[in-house]
């Protein structure tokens, strides 16, 4: 089969918003106009398309993100069949605990919406996701949302995009109107006023600007060419001569401008009252950048370990990128991937160049959220999922075999809490291990081991909802009844300072004895950096083979943890001398001999706990301000800022998770039911000594 659409005319975007601000809703809209459905599925309803498993329907909330392929014709074209681009969209969660969905499709999409509730602007979770979207250069184009809604405040909104995330914004539309009167959009680059007809708002009619709004369209029109012009040499010259450029030069520019992350363009609407969402199309396709519009995609040769480029070209060797693995009832497994270069065809080997392992492609699917259609190829710059393939876990790079690459990876946050699960019968626990091996597989940001002392089963995961989510999921997909303990947090140990250790495994017992002896240095890293082993025997004075059991044997007790039973972080141990015999040593000495002399140096190196601190946003009337701040205060929180939106108000404070256990519960009763609050990880740290103290008795007892 033919490439069906020029590579210039595929868009691979993500939608992406803070929890609540009306992304799904939106994800709907953009199905039904581009034809995806034939009816609008409402997310308060339990009807939305691409919120399709049975716990966002239930919960009104993304959990997984959805992708889907569809196409759309610009609004202006008036139907002009040659214009008709292809969409491949990823509709991601807001709520925090499912952060790595956000952060999986920024990895792998050329742009993004991002969609701000117009009544409360920037909301914590937009400002991660917005980071997430810098980390990965991802240009964007912002919607504002819910203008519709009583409070709602265009410019306050657009104010809390300069003043939060980025000066670059400019605003490309001002609404007709708020609240209950919103009509419809004024667009500043036609100065024409755009109203939404018809039963769904599919109707788009154009008309002149309202006498009222004439002078502010005017203003706010000369403050965006301004922005505009600035990006250009050539159109400043012209400006300052007093010529104003031609809406297609200024379109140019402010395209140009959007891909390389210089500015970006805001609109407005409403997505529940089928206001403006067709625009933000048009404005996807004329902002937004194609596969080809970006530079080349760099990797590694895995054989050679010199860089590589990979072009979007269909004719070049494969390059692509598995982005999320998922259990599907029907078909199995199901990977999602992004090709970066050359074509993916039905019936070929590849191979998974981050296993070095080779993968048949049996059967190639594009998604329509959970509906699939099975095609023959994917070409370069499109999105699809795989079935059945044997290794291929997130994050994994599927190559040419002949010419493979390895393409970056995907780094994903650690869990911060814990429970302990045990299944209520005999049965429930052979099915269980498949449950959640399959879970682990599809979630890098759920963990699962066995506490060896008490032989139970403890997942950790981004946080309550997380874990409740998986539990849910197991019961319901797998049929496994569980039993779960209480929410614990998950600590870690790391060092303040530096020392010296060795260990010393000797044992003689009739026949061949065991002998192994090494000498280390620790020394604290920054936080967040990991673990680095230095080898520095000089002289043979350990034999090289028995250096990777020592550094094993290190390994396996930081994940054992020192002080209390937790994982130690941020650490670097220098192996500088130790001692073998010709006959006694072996591997499973010199393991002992390295975990012996990691204790003794670390216990030098004064040993401390840190725990996970949340950064947390609290929204209160304001009578209940000071019952608020005093609570936060008694929970050893920080509070960063306090501030206002219309009438009610708003804290943010750093607050140990270990206090924030139920919190949903007291901040209503201490409310009256009227306070909200979002949170989400913000940094670890260490634990004040008292604290700690409790910490360790409770867990050596």
């Amino acid at each position: 089969m033919p490439r069906q659409y020029p590579i210039e005319k595929v868009r691979d975007f993500g939608i992406i918003a803070h929890i609540d601000a009306g992304k799904t809703t939106t994800s709907e809209r953009v199905l039904f106009y581009t034809g995806v459905s034939h009816k609008i599925g409402e997310v308060h309803e339990g009807e939305a398309i691409m919120d399709w498993m049975e716990q966002e329907r239930e919960r009104g909330i993304t959990i997984t993100s959805a992708a889907t392929t569809c196409f759309w014709i610009p609004s202006y074209a008036k139907g002009d069949k040659n214009l008709e681009h292809r969409f491949n969209i990823i509709d991601t969660p807001g709520h925090i605990d499912f952060t790595v969905e956000v952060k999986r499709s920024l990895r792998v999409l050329d742009g993004a919406v991002v969609v701000f509730d117009g009544v409360a602007g920037v909301e914590p979770q937009s400002e991660t996701n917005w980071h997430y979207a810098d980390e990965y250069k991802v240009p964007r184009i912002c919607f504002i949302n819910k203008l519709d809604r009583i409070g709602a405040n265009f410019d306050f909104s657009f104010k809390s995009i300069l003043d939060r995330l980025t000066q670059n914004a400019v605003t490309l539309q001002i609404p007709i109107g708020l609240e209950a009167d919103f009509e419809g959009v004024i667009d500043l680059l036609t100065m024409k006023a755009t109203y939404f007809e018809g039963e769904r708002g599919e109707k788009i009619i154009e008309r002149e600007i309202p006498e009222s709004l004439k002078e502010e369209a005017k203003k706010r029109r000369h403050e965006l060419i301004e922005k505009i012009v600035e990006k250009d040499d050539n159109l400043m010259a012209m400006y300052l001569e007093g010529k104003e450029p031609g809406l297609a030069a200024l379109k140019k520019i402010l395209r140009k401008a959007t891909i390389e992350n210089t500015l970006v363009p805001v609109f407005c609407g409403s997505a529940l009252k089928n206001k403006g969402v067709q625009l933000v199309l048009d404005a996807v396709i004329d902002y937004l950048p194609s596969p080809a519009d970006l530079p080349p995609v760099k990797g590694i040769n895995p054989k050679t370990h010199a860089d590589e480029e990979r072009h979007p070209v269909d004719n070049e060797p494969l390059a692509a990128l598995a982005f999320k693995v998922a259990a599907d009832p029907f078909v199995g497994t199901l990977t999602y991937f992004r090709v970066y270069s050359g074509t993916l065809k039905r019936g070929s080997y590849i191979l998974n160049a981050t296993k070095n392992s080779q993968e048949r492609i049996s059967r190639i699917v594009r998604m329509h959220a959970n509906h699939r259609e099975e095609v023959e190829e994917i070409y370069a710059g499109d999105l699809g999922a795989l079935v059945g393939l044997k290794d291929t876990t997130t994050g994994d790079t599927l190559a040419d075999l002949e010419k493979p690459v390895l393409l970056e990876t995907i780094t994903f946050p650690e869990p911060v809490i814990s429970v302990r699960i045990e299944p209520k019968t005999k049965a429930d626990q052979e099915k269980m291990g498949v449950a959640l091996h399959r879970l682990t597989e599809e979630d890098p940001t759920f963990r699962v081991r066995g506490d060896l002392e008490t032989g139970e089963t403890i997942i950790s995961g981004m946080g309550e909802l997380h874990l409740e989510i998986i539990v849910d999921r197991m019961k319901r997909e797998f049929n496994v009844e569980a039993n779960v303990g209480r929410p614990q947090v998950a600590y870690k140990e790391t060092i303040k300072g530096s020392g010296e250790g060795e260990g010393k495994y000797i044992r003689q017992s009739g026949g061949r004895g065991q002998y192994g002896h090494a000498r280390i240095k620790v020394e604290p890293m920054e936080r967040g950096t990991g673990f680095e082993f230095v080898n520095a025997i000089r002289g043979g004075a350990i034999p090289q083979e028995f250096i990777p059991p020592i550094e094993k044997g290190i390994k396996e007790t930081m994940e054992k943890g020192i002080l209390a039973g937790y994982p130690v972080i941020d650490l670097k141990v220098t192996l500088y001398d130790g001692s073998f015999h010709e006959v006694d040593s072996s591997e499973f000495a010199f393991k002992i001999a390295g975990s012996m002399a990691l204790q003794e140096a670390t216990k030098q190196a004064k040993l401390v706990l840190l725990e996970p601190i949340m950064k947390v946003q609290v929204i209160v009337p304001p009578d209940f301000l000071g019952d608020v701040t005093g609570d936060i205060s008694s929970k050893r929180g920080k509070i960063k800022a306090m501030g206002e939106r219309g009438s009610i108000r708003i804290v943010d404070a750093n607050v140990p998770l270990a206090e924030m256990f139920g919190y949903s519960t007291n901040l209503r009763s201490m409310t009256q039911g009227r306070g909200s609050f979002t949170m989400e990880f913000s940094h670890y740290e260490e634990m004040p000594a008292s604290v700690a103290q409790a910490v360790i008795e409770g867990k050596k007892k």
